[in-house]
């Protein structure tokens, strides 16, 4: 029997690696005569430079970067073979790098993700994938262009730091002085406007630290930034799909980097050559932290279990919780949440590991009808 294992991250309990590890040996442990393929997912969000590390043996690239708040930080980036590079902008932009108290998307940058682009174009990067997700900004990418060499300016002609607060008083951007030579290409999953009602700011920012009236100051702010780049660099992406990730991350990379758009977990699949070990595979495991209407509208694991039902197999899911939504959709075979009933959340996620690969063990032990009866 050969057991795919293709799970994302458990979000601030596992990675994907992590989690595929457990998983694995929870089935090895009722079935050692199983063959067990763990392969990690993402979907364009954190985790994406790990799995890919981890499926084509690229090397970690370690330097000082800026957190979201402007603090030091180390930080890192994948590269692999042939000059590209794989960043996911939580490493030095994400909002696990604040605490819950310091979160404000008035200030937060991406000043830190930008030098980490800048790092892979000064080795000599020719392609430079960027991961959107898991983000503490709202910036629309000023700060990443900052970081870049793009300078922003006041109504007097004063140079103005790169940050959400100083967009309402934003009136010129100069370009960097040469172009970017690399292509740059942004994996996201989600489909959000820069502004509006389905914009960056209302639909993400609470999460980030924004009370109502910061919302309506952060998409004001973005709006304005919309109509500068325009003005002064001659493209609108405002409305193009994916500009509202990450905090307009998605606008910034368009706008300043002529970046691209692309999903991020069929780039993923592509990159991993999922739907072969799919298809070669006699049953399917994904998962991720929580399973609900989201996964539904094309995560991670419904990727897989999309790649499943093209070929005929299996597919069994995972995770610390899943909503009735989810356990009716019908697109898995099984779906198995693996916190017991009662215990805290602190203490689910400290012992998740554990907890996932006891329910995967419990799992194993039906595989032989599950098979019989697909």
């Amino acid at each position: 029997m050969r057991i795919l294992i293709a799970p994302d991250k458990f979000k601030g309990s596992l990675t994907a690696l992590a989690a595929a590890e457990a998983i694995a040996r929870g089935i090895l442990s009722v079935k050692p005569e199983a063959v067990t393929v763990p392969m990690p997912i993402a979907d364009g969000g954190e985790g994406t430079a790990e799995a890919i590390c981890a499926a084509l043996g690229g090397k970690w690239i370690t330097l000082a970067a800026r957190d979201p708040l402007g603090r030091e930080i180390e930080a890192r980036y994948v590269w692999l073979g042939e000059g590209i590079a794989v960043i996911d902008m939580s490493e030095a932009s994400g909002l696990w790098r604040l605490s819950a108290n310091e979160r404000n998307p008035l200030r937060a940058s991406t000043f830190g993700t930008g030098q980490l682009i800048e790092d892979a174009l000064q080795r000599g990067a020719k392609e430079i994938l960027v991961g959107l997700g898991g983000s503490a900004t709202n910036d629309g990418g000023i700060g990443l262009a900052e970081a870049l060499g793009f300078q922003f300016f006041g109504n007097a002609g004063e140079r103005l730091v790169a940050i959400p607060a100083n967009l309402s008083v934003l009136a010129g951007i100069q370009p960097r002085p040469t172009p970017i030579s690399a292509k740059i290409v942004a994996l996201c999953d989600v489909g959000n406007p820069l502004t509006g009602e389905r914009g960056a700011s209302r639909v993400f920012g609470p999460q980030k630290g924004a009370a109502s009236r910061m919302v309506e100051d952060l998409d004001a702010g973005l709006f304005h930034l919309a109509d500068l780049v325009a003005r002064d660099l001659g493209t609108d992406h405002r409305n193009t799909p994916g500009a509202g990730a990450a905090g307009g991350l998605g606008f910034g990379l368009l706008s300043f980097c002529g970046a691209e758009i692309r999903s991020g977990f069929e780039t993923l699949a592509e990159i991993l050559h999922l739907e072969e070990q799919v298809a070669t595979s006699d049953l399917i495991i994904t998962g991720e932290g929580r399973l609900d209407a989201q996964t539904l509208e094309g995560k991670g694991p419904a990727g897989v279990a999309a790649l499943a039902r093209k070929h005929g197999k299996p597919v069994i899911a995972f995770a610390g919780a899943v909503t009735e939504a989810a356990r009716m959709s019908g697109i898995f075979e099984e779906t198995h949440a693996i916190t017991p009933v009662g215990m805290p959340l602190e203490e689910a996620m400290r012992t998740a590991s554990s907890l996932l690969e006891e329910s995967a063990a419990g799992a194993a032990q039906r595989f032989s009808e599950i098979l019989s009866n697909n």
